[in-house]
């Protein structure tokens, strides 16, 4: 599957996607490459390592992007599998957040230059390639002066996280929020926003196997901001319920699992609060009791960035946001999550461990040795 050749008519078929490939490292003999499907399914059967790509000449409008870095999503996974809610036209290439590096630039382009680093502007761009070649409106400028992982993983995670905090609930110095799939990227990059604006912040994990790998998680998460950290079981013990003699109840509940889980960390929410939900990894529904909606005045809402990013993607709050991110960034008040950054022509074990339910490292493909 590695270092398998494009037909001449398989090429001619990838120029139907705006954005190409070039050539790096891990590509045999320095050609182009990149992972790409052609049908929708599980990864290991679609999944396949192209090289020797065609390269098209930069029109007047684009530019030519060499890309540097980009993570494994859960969400890269399940648009490949067909299951995400975007399905880019196939044959399409695997990836959706990453950061590359401007190399060239078309003569109507004004607003980026050979240097620049870019992230795409839009979910199903593919970025799990070495290079692209696209009109300059699919990208946005980011500073180059951030760590690669950081920029690499900033588009989605981070994104989320601020988004979450901001638009749901005005919070303020002291407030409380809780969340569970604390570990998970947008729950590590909570934790650090949060604790950059002096919300407490109190972080459900699911248990381990061992007692010692769930101190090490602890004692992470701690690390980067986080006050409290419980297992789901622990939620449900009185010993939890009398931190709140203490803390004022949480005015935000953020849900990436659903379940029992989820309906655990909304009976904590003081009245007027909202629970988020903006993921679904137990695959089991949100089950909300009538008396928080009657009596308690819960709010029950989703967030998908996805969705944000196509109503507000050219707006000023999209850019402030950014700005504030690489600012804190800068100021060492966010990093990338704990990762392994794998060679690209590795991608189906980055994939595998992605997959691990106990996995507390993002998988970053990067694209040069």
């Amino acid at each position: 599957m590695a270092g398998a050749r494009l037909s001449v008519s398989v090429s001619r078929l990838f120029r139907r996607l705006e954005p190409l490939f070039s050539s790096r490292h891990y590509c045999s003999l320095a050609s182009p490459c990149a992972v790409s499907y052609s049908q929708y399914g599980e990864p290991s059967k679609v999944l396949r390592f192209l090289t020797d790509v065609d390269v098209p000449d930069v029109q007047d409008d684009q530019v030519s992007v060499r890309m540097l870095a980009a993570p494994i999503n859960p969400a890269d996974i399940n648009m490949i599998q067909g299951v995400y809610p975007i399905k880019p036209p196939l044959p399409a290439v695997g990836g959706n957040e990453g950061v590359g590096e401007v190399v060239s630039v078309g003569s109507q382009v004004s607003d980026l230059q050979p240097g620049d680093w870019v992230i795409p502007a839009d979910s199903g761009w593919g970025t799990w390639r070495t290079h692209a070649v696209c009109p300059a409106s699919e990208l946005r400028k980011i500073p180059n002066d951030i760590p690669l992982e950081s920029a690499a993983t900033l588009a989605v995670n981070p994104c989320t996280a601020y988004r979450m905090l901001t638009d749901f609930q005005h919070l303020q110095p002291g407030d409380t929020i809780v969340q569970n799939g604390a570990n998970s990227g947008v729950g590590q990059a909570v934790i650090q926003i949060a604790a950059a604006r002096g919300l407490v912040t109190i972080n459900v994990v699911r248990n381990r196997p061992d007692r010692s790998s769930y101190f090490e998680l602890e004692m992470y998460l701690k690390g980067l901001g986080g006050h409290y950290v419980i297992t789901e079981e622990g939620l449900r013990r009185q010993d939890f319920r009398d931190i709140f003699k203490r803390l004022p109840r949480p005015k935000l509940a953020l849900n990436c699992v659903g379940g029992k889980s989820a309906t655990e960390i909304l009976r904590h929410l003081e009245t007027g609060g909202t629970m988020v939900t903006y993921g679904g990894m137990s695959r089991q529904p949100v089950t909300v009791p009538t008396g928080s909606l009657i009596f308690q005045d819960i709010k029950v809402v989703g967030y998908w960035m996805t969705q944000w990013n196509k109503r507000q993607r050219d707006s000023q709050e999209s850019s402030e946001m950014l700005y504030t991110l690489c600012d804190y960034v800068r100021q060492g008040k966010l990093q990338a999550p704990s990762n392994v950054q794998v060679p690209i022509s590795d991608y189906m074990a980055a994939i595998n461990s992605t997959r691990d339910a106990f996995s507390t490292k993002k998988q970053i493909l990067t694209m040069s040795s």
